[in-house]
């Protein structure tokens, strides 16, 4: 039996080859890994025409129906994650693709999101600059303990949150289209309307799945009535705030700040305010981006091009 011929995309810190043993697929396939990306439809197509298993890193690189028609030796997608935006599965599905992901390290995305949230109150970017370059304190930080933290979702990351928004002695209310009482309750959290979410929290923080009801869902009326010294967390997805007003507010300085890993365009292009507000601490999505996820995802794509090779494939998109 000929062997498979499998890329790996989007390896930007160009770590996949040692964090996990390809080797194992060496009876079955060839391993590749491409890091010119991301680029253009056309220019993908021509990279991408002669293999049959692309294994791709959450939404770096956009497989929509365009591409996914170029690419006719293509048979397995596999992502890391078990969801990913960027691959028209129902595109996959009628060219006959297989389309398997992995499941995900728990707790990478909370510990960042809290790493966002200390450094973003006790301006550590801006303390640790000024140590660099000759100076010594240049601000007051903000104190958690007492204050509140609002989460916008109560999923399982925004439950991690809760409980270390507890840990360190905050109030933790929270809403979202289907919460109810009894579940926010259950982890110790008062569920609050939306209004109510955004006018007591002191921070912040974004905990949604994308999609058309939370598209946009942080728009310019949430950000008007957060406190004016309160600051706005997201690692979630960028386009679930409005981008726009988001960058209006933090211009106009009607919040004290905002923390991110995860913008509407990404790479962040090079001139985009985020990169510039001193109000802004920017992180270039990296929630995820840790060696436990990335044991994770590496060693499941591997089971998962077994399995299918095997006919039996596991962790299909329904």
């Amino acid at each position: 039996m000929p062997l498979l011929t499998i890329a790996v995309l989007d390896d930007w810190q160009h770590v996949a080859c040692d964090v996990v043993d390809w080797s194992v697929l060496d009876p079955i396939g060839q391993v590749s890994f491409l890091h010119d990306y991301p680029a253009d439809t056309e220019t993908l197509a021509e990279r991408l025409a002669d293999y049959q298993v692309i294994c791709v890193m959450r939404e770096r690189t956009l497989f929509d129906q365009a591409l996914l028609s170029r690419l006719p030796n293509l048979k397995l997608l596999v992502t890391g994650g078990m969801r990913n935006a960027a691959i028209d599965v129902k595109a996959a599905r009628a060219q006959g693709i297989e389309v398997c992901g992995t499941e995900s390290y728990k707790h990478a995305a909370p510990e960042l999101t809290w790493a966002l949230i200390m450094g973003i109150t006790r301006n550590l970017a801006g303390e640790a600059h000024s140590l660099r370059t000759g100076g010594w304190q240049v601000g007051l930080g903000r104190d958690l303990h007492g204050k509140t933290l609002g989460l916008l979702g109560l999923g399982s990351i925004g439950k991690w949150i809760a409980r270390y928004g507890q840990a360190f002695g905050m109030k933790v209310i929270a809403w979202s289209q289907n919460l109810t009482d009894e579940a926010a309750a259950e982890v110790g959290v008062t569920r609050v309307s939306k209004q109510q979410l955004f006018e007591q929290a002191d921070v912040l923080s974004v905990h949604l799945v994308l999609s058309d009801r939370s598209r946009g869902l942080v728009d310019a009326q949430a950000l008007g009535w957060m406190k004016p010294d309160a600051y706005l967390i997201n690692t979630s997805r960028g386009p679930i705030i409005d981008e726009a007003a988001l960058i209006d507010t933090l211009r106009q300085r009607r919040i004290a700040g905002a923390a991110l890993d995860v913008f509407d365009q990404e790479p962040l292009p090079a001139g985009h305010p985020f990169r510039q507000l001193d109000n802004v601490l920017a992180t270039p999505h990296v929630g995820y981006v840790t060696e436990n996820n990335y044991r994770t995802f590496y060693g499941q794509m591997i089971e998962d091009i077994q399995a299918w090779q095997a006919g039996e494939p596991i962790r299909v998109f329904a």
